[in-house]
């Protein structure tokens, strides 16, 4: 029996995050946990830098989309109601940190890549989490298949 009451699930949607999935099913089936699940999408003006001088609203909004059809359907998997699936524009620790604590969390799962060498000294998305959270936080590692 869990002493967790709320879990934030934080997913990348990519192929990896039906490991994250299927570890979260795997541990928490048997409980009457609260699952609430996100995806972040960090603005494309924000990952060019300005750089590129064209208007990326329509792409930026296509991608919302896609993530939101993508969360649907892994939250489905965990039995997510879709008032407790978000898609939001930003840094994705920063966020995460924000929605748990605006919403009660006191377990966020991420997948860890297991990062080596320059991209274990520049971090990772998991590592962020890990360090500015105000509750625990479960990384499932990523295996490759």
């Amino acid at each position: 029996m869990s002493t967790y009451k709320h879990l934030l699930v934080g997913l990348d949607l990519s192929p990896e995050s039906q490991q994250v999935v299927d570890r979260v099913k795997f541990l928490f089936s048997d409980s009457d946990i609260k699952i609430s699940i996100c995806h972040i999408l960090e603005p494309l003006a924000f990952t060019y830098g300005g750089d590129i001088p064209v208007d990326l609203s329509d792409v930026q909004l296509q991608l919302e989309q896609q993530a939101k059809e993508r969360l649907a359907a892994l939250s489905g998997q965990l039995n997510v109601a879709e008032e407790n699936q978000y898609i939001v524009l930003g840094q994705p620790a920063k966020e995460m940190h924000r929605i748990a604590s605006e919403d009660g969390v006191d377990l966020i799962v991420v997948g860890s890549h297991g990062r080596h060498g320059l991209a274990l000294i520049f971090g990772s998305t998991s590592n962020s989490v890990l360090h500015g959270a105000n509750c625990d936080v479960l990384a499932v590692r990523i295996t490759e298949n």
